[in-house]
Order: C-alpha cells, then structure tokens, then sequence
C-alpha cells in the first residue's frame, strides 16, 4: 500500500486493493466488515455522512444493503472519487449517493446536517482527533451517531521500531492515535455511550489469508492490472504488518457513540 505521485490512492494502489477487497473497497473486510461495523445501528432512511468515502463500495453497501436514505460521501482525492461516481452510477444509486472533494480541515457541512457520520479505516489520515471529534459532535443532529473503525496504535509513546518500519513501508500519512486518545477525543466533543472495540484478533487472522492470497492468485491476477513489482512491494508490506498485529501495537478498532438528544 504505497503512494505514487501526489495522490496516495493512485489507480494501481485502487486496482490493489479492490483485487484484495473487491470492487470499490480499499479497506479490510469489504461488505461482511462494513455488515458487523453497522451491526444493529438503524440506517434505514437516515442521512448519512461518510468521511472517506474512497471508492465507493462502502457507500452503496450502505444504501443498498443497510437502507440508508441518502449518504454524502467525501473525499480528498480525485482518484477514487471518480471511481466512486462511476461504481455508484453503475449500481443506479446516483440519486442516494453523493460524492464530493473537499479539502482538509472543517467539514463543510451547517450543524445538524446528519443522522449519522459513518467512517470506515479512513480518519486514520487526520491527525487532530479531538478537532475531528468536535466537528463530527458539531453536523450531526441532536441523538445523531458516531459508527466508524479506524486502524489505531495500542498505546501513546513513540512507535516501536517494527510499527515505525510497517509505517514507513505503507508510504500513507498515517496519524495513528491510540484507543484512549479516541475515547477522550470523543468524550471531550460531548458524546456519550461510548464505545472502542479492538479488531485486532480478527485482522490478525485476516492479514494472515490476505497474505496468503497476494501470493497466489490473487496476486497474480493483480499483477496482470498493477503490475508483478507493486504486488510484491505489497507482499512485503503485509511482512511488516503482520508481526505489529501479532503484538497488539496495531489494532484496528470499532468506534461508536452517540449525541445526546
């Protein structure tokens, strides 16, 4: 999972990817994940916010499986947006789904605007948890909810040697902040029933089989879009995260809560 040129989500790393995860996903699990992450959180009719959006997938798994109403998808990157936009017209959801570029920083959205802000392995990107925290507290509407995983470091000191390494290997603008750092971000904002469940031991045996996948016909298949060198860059990468996983250092997270009414 490496950046090239000034996106980091170029078109070889989203043929990587989908290949692993299946068309429009770019993260772990694809719609089974997106199905526990949901869980028994009502979407039927809400308004949603999605913050990372990517390549879509998540977005209609949202609409067509989970009912959502209507989901607003954002994204930094042109890249997977317009990925986005040619998977969601595909799938005749246009009218359910928006996707629109923003630029880092303050959601551009007035207070109120949602039912629900949805995020799934993308604020890993944004440093300042308890500013994001604070703005998500800020469009959702009163009794409005919390429902994202992200892929988090298990503690606050500088990162081990091997986390640094996977880090550095993924090429990403990873601002990983710990499960504590999360709730207190979220607690300071104002929500409350706060909840932070390790993913952990499911990843860990998950990276295991996409390992394993990447070297056999998965990655051969891939290599034919992205080419032999990308997949065994990747291959290399999944090394170094697997042992980090092992340890608990990283620990993808479920991450919920609600505002009050």
């Amino acid at each position: 999972m490496e950046a090239e040129g000034e996106e980091l989500y170029h078109d070889r790393m989203i043929g990587m990817l989908e290949a692993i995860w299946g068309e429009g996903f770019l993260s772990p699990g694809g719609p089974d994940e997106v199905a526990r992450l949901v869980g028994d959180t009502e979407f039927t009719g809400k308004s949603v916010l999605d913050i990372g959006c990517g390549a879509g997938g998540i977005d209609i798994a949202l609409t067509r499986t989970h009912g959502a109403g209507y989901v607003s998808g954002v994204d930094v990157e042109d890249t997977v947006l317009t990925r986005a936009r040619a998977l969601i017209g595909k799938a005749g959801l246009s009218e359910r789904i928006g996707c629109l570029k923003v630029a880092p920083g303050p959601l551009p959205f007035p207070p109120g605007t949602f039912d629900i802000v949805f995020s799934k392995d993308s604020i890993v990107h944004i440093p300042d948890k308890h500013a994001l925290m604070e703005d998500v507290f800020r469009v959702l509407r009163p009794g409005g909810l919390f429902v994202a995983s992200d892929w988090l470091i298990g503690h606050d000191s500088d990162p081990s040697p091997g986390m640094a390494a996977y880090i550095a290997a993924e090429g990403l603008d990873f601002g990983m902040a710990s499960p504590t750092r999360y709730r207190d971000a979220m607690e300071k904002a104002g929500f409350v029933a706060v909840e932070v469940t390790s993913r952990n031991a499911w990843y860990r045996d998950t990276a295991r089989a996409e390992l394993d996948r990447l070297k056999g016909t998965v990655g051969d298949a891939a290599a034919t879009i992205v080419g032999r060198d990308f997949v065994d860059r990747n291959i290399a990468i999944w090394g170094r995260m697997i042992p980090v996983l092992d340890t608990g250092e990283h620990c993808p997270t479920h991450l919920k809560a609600r505002k009050p009414d």
